[in-house]
């Protein structure tokens, strides 16, 4: 797929896809959609001293910073592991032009940003002290292949169903709930009533809450 950098509206950038007409992020703000959506409706409401984070899908590694970012405010005294999936990789150039960590403000954030995207697929890799990465090459619905601990909290970030509706049926998201522990917390910026009521029907407390700029409403899912 042909992908092109753009600007958003935060000074933060994303990737466009030509051919499917898609970017990355909201064109509001990549990195603010990424603190809305997944550390203020999403990580900061975990209270476990330890965390195991599923996100669908890496992308552009914006997800896993802005956790690390959050992480480092803490006294570092609990353990993060993230496992997250990615069929189609963003290239050297990409990671390079996106410059993701430069956004922060932690001198450490440029070498842990390049670090993220050189780890290995498919290996465990302690980025920094008390938090693992694992990255998976492959496609979401492989979910049900791989061997994870219960995951306490689920970024749902795939791209929107306009373009790759299969992401957002039952399938999947009984996939995903199977590898959460009960009162595990899936947050997504989406706020389709069909994905409301899949949620309920796999037994999920299902919330709407206020979304990122640009967005009226996201939703937050508690499996019972």
């Amino acid at each position: 797929m042909e992908r092109e950098i753009k600007t958003t509206s935060d000074g933060s950038k994303t990737l466009y896809i030509n051919d499917l007409n898609e970017n990355y992020h909201s064109h509001h703000g990549a990195l603010q959609e990424a603190q809305h959506v997944f550390i203020d409706n999403g990580l900061n409401l975990i209270k476990n001293c330890n965390i195991n984070i599923l996100e669908l899908g890496f992308g552009t590694g914006l997800n896993v910073l802005v956790t690390i970012d959050e992480f480092l405010k803490t006294d570092k005294s609990h353990v993060i592991h993230y496992f997250t999936l990615e069929k189609y990789p963003i290239n050297e150039r990409e990671v390079n032009e996106l410059d993701y960590g430069s956004i922060f403000h932690k001198t450490e954030m440029q070498e842990i940003y390049q670090r993220i995207h050189a780890s290995n697929w498919n290996e465990t890799v302690e980025i920094l002290p008390q938090f693992f990465l694992t990255k998976y090459h492959c496609d979401f619905f492989e979910i049900k292949n791989l061997d994870f601990p219960e995951i306490d909290l689920v970024y749902f970030d795939c791209f929107g169903a306009r373009v790759q509706p299969d992401l957002w049926e039952k399938p999947l998201f009984e996939m995903v709930a199977n590898t959460m522990k009960p009162g595990g917390l899936l947050t997504t910026y989406s706020s389709k009533g069909s994905v409301r009521r899949i949620l309920e029907e796999l037994g999920f407390n299902v919330e709407k809450k206020a979304g990122p700029p640009g967005k009226r409403e996201m939703i937050n899912a508690v499996k019972n």
